[in-house]
């Protein structure tokens, strides 16, 4: 009997833990994304953004998530693996799966979804049957829900302190993207109002990504690493095949660089010091 209440007891307890990695993770990337409302808002004060201002705002954003990806996901995810596997060569392989894995399913959603990105321009399949609103919102889509991934994948093991420093980061980040998604709608004949709450609108992808990569750490910690990897790995991909070409193109590659090492900064200063 003493047996069967002990199980009875670990079993609940793994249950609320389980609960509260999602509770958190679900919270921690709707906060997370409400950074993107606040950015938006400065639609009703901005109309237009210069090259530079634009490639400045859009790389410091990728510089924080450059830093989240290392401090807050791949560092986490070799420690979480070690005590899994018992191996760090075991554990780096199965990060490294993850992240590819990851890369490549941002890689195949980009080419098979059509959107428009501000500066490159349209990409994927046929886009004639679509709006520009359209094509805007899948490509803001597709760089979000990676990021509400990692926000929920963020609280994995119950660790808070790194949960909150990588939603506080993406939640700073999130404040020049959304400014700079109302702007472009906003230049494409779309009024003030509705830049600001289509900008806001697509922030709520990225809850919908933190309770997805929530779940999957509660649901199977021993794919713990493996989650965690996946999450660099497309935030990874976002920042190399997206927002550094896009910021590139406007020959400010100097001003752009020194900017995404500034958001670098900033994320590697919150990793250490929050929490």
């Amino acid at each position: 009997v003493l047996c069967r209440d002990e199980r009875r007891t670990c079993y609940r307890r793994r249950v609320t833990a389980a609960a509260n990695v999602i509770w958190l993770g679900s919270m921690a990337s709707l906060a997370a994304g409400i950074g993107t409302s606040i950015g938006a808002f400065g639609v009703f004060f901005i109309r237009n953004l210069s090259n530079t201002l634009r490639d400045i705002l859009l790389s410091a954003a990728a510089g924080i998530m450059l830093a989240a990806s290392f401090f807050s996901l791949l560092l986490p995810a070799i420690s979480h693996g070690e005590g899994q596997y018992g191996s760090t060569d075991i554990a780096v392989l199965v990060i490294i799966g993850g992240l590819l894995l990851g890369a490549l399913s941002l890689s195949f959603m980009h080419r098979f979804l059509p959107h428009e990105h501000f500066v490159i321009g349209r990409e994927g399949p046929d886009s004639a049957a679509f709006s520009r609103i359209w094509l805007f919102i899948i490509a803001i889509t597709l760089h979000n829900f990676p990021e509400g991934m990692a926000v929920g994948v963020g609280f994995a093991g119950g660790d808070l302190a790194n949960g909150v420093s990588l939603a506080t980061g993406i939640f700073i980040q999130n404040i020049p993207e959304g400014l700079v998604v109302s702007v472009s709608l906003i230049s494409i004949g779309y009024t003030r109002l509705t830049a600001f709450w289509i900008g806001s609108l697509t922030g709520l992808v990225e809850p919908v990504g933190g309770l997805f990569g929530s779940v999957a750490i509660a649901m199977a910690k021993p794919l713990m690493p493996l989650t965690l990897g996946f999450a660099a790995g497309a935030m990874l991909f976002v920042i190399s095949n997206e927002i550094v070409p896009e910021t590139h193109r406007s020959g400010l590659k100097e001003k752009a660089t020194f900017s995404l090492l500034s958001g670098f900064a900033l994320m590697m200063y919150l990793d250490a010091t929050v929490g």
